[in-house]
């Protein structure tokens, strides 16, 4: 396997070429996919890699290549893109004429012209079929296909930058979302603001996952933040937890915060004078966590549904 293109979710598919053809890196050709015929950017695979993806169990069937792109076949392929743009207001369009609760997402166009793809979010199931009935008066001699999507699927089709600065995981590596709640935040002492644990696509960050196990295993041992424990300088309320360096902020008697590890202090029964102001920890950014449905954030039914 020497050539590969990236395809839904730059995913990478390898591309099976006739032998007689030789393809240039950056070269445009024409595929077959399951949608129809469409043009896509070839990539030379280097040869660690070609063995390392001729044994995976798991890698893509290969797309078969149909030919490289004219000088003709390029202005065609402008010209789809310029008729997926008015395709899209002209349904969105008809949407808002029927009324209908649903966000038009994107549309796609094959590069043979017979098939257009409308993706779409919706809180719940919509009845989209007098929304068809005139998509195919105006669409005509076309396969149309209303394909309703996750916010999370949204996200990684429209593709951006993340609050890292780095682009979206759904929309450069991940292949499936896994299921994120709360509680991941919590067990890694983020501050529960909605504004620093969620993502563009309005859930959590999908990022709280890679690191929970190693956070769970950090946490052995710890003690819950407000208990009482004895250090060596005297009785203290746990007030944070530093996971990381096996630490925690303890809060003396006389209101000064002391960091010790968690091998030197132990959890007591014994009413220590000491207040720990726990919703201020939690809203450490200055966001009222209480101002928002924190459970919106979490994964639902409308938050991904692999329907790309």
């Amino acid at each position: 396997m020497k050539y590969a293109t990236k395809y839904i979710k730059n995913t990478f598919y390898p591309l099976k070429v006739p032998e007689t053809m030789t393809l240039e890196e950056g070269q445009l050709v024409l595929v077959r996919t399951e949608k129809g015929e469409e043009a896509v950017k070839v990539e030379i695979v280097n040869q660690e890699i070609s063995q390392t993806w001729e044994q995976s169990k798991t890698k893509p069937e290969p797309l078969p290549v149909l030919r490289t792109l004219s000088q003709r076949d390029l202005q065609t392929l402008d010209d789809i893109k310029k008729e997926e743009i008015e395709s899209f207001f002209k349904c969105k369009a008809l949407i808002e004429q029927h009324k209908l609760v649903m966000n038009l997402v994107q549309c796609r166009i094959t590069f043979d012209r017979r098939k257009i793809t409308f993706y779409y979010t919706a809180p719940e199931r919509v009845d989209f079929r007098l929304l068809l009935k005139d998509l195919t008066q105006v669409f005509t001699r076309v396969r149309i296909d209303l394909r309703h999507i996750g916010v999370r699927d949204e996200t990684s089709l429209v593709d951006g930058v993340g609050i890292c600065g780095r682009p979206f995981c759904c929309s450069s590596f991940m292949r499936k979302f896994a299921t994120i709640n709360v509680k991941l935040a919590k067990d890694q002492g983020m501050p529960i603001a909605p504004g620093k644990i969620s993502g563009t696509c309005g859930r959590l960050l999908c990022c709280l996952t890679y690191e929970y196990e190693n956070y769970i295993d950090a946490a052995k041992g710890m003690p819950p933040i407000g208990a009482a424990v004895m250090t060596s300088e005297g009785l203290g309320k746990v007030s944070s937890l530093n996971f990381l360096n096996g630490t925690v902020n303890v809060k003396m008697e006389d209101g000064k915060t002391r960091e010790v590890p968690k091998s030197d202090i132990e959890i007591v029964d014994a009413d220590v004078n000491v207040e720990i102001d726990i919703q201020s920890i939690n809203n450490a950014y200055g966001e009222d966590a209480s101002a928002q449905d924190i459970k919106q954030l979490e994964d639902d039914k409308n938050s991904s549904t692999g329907n790309v």
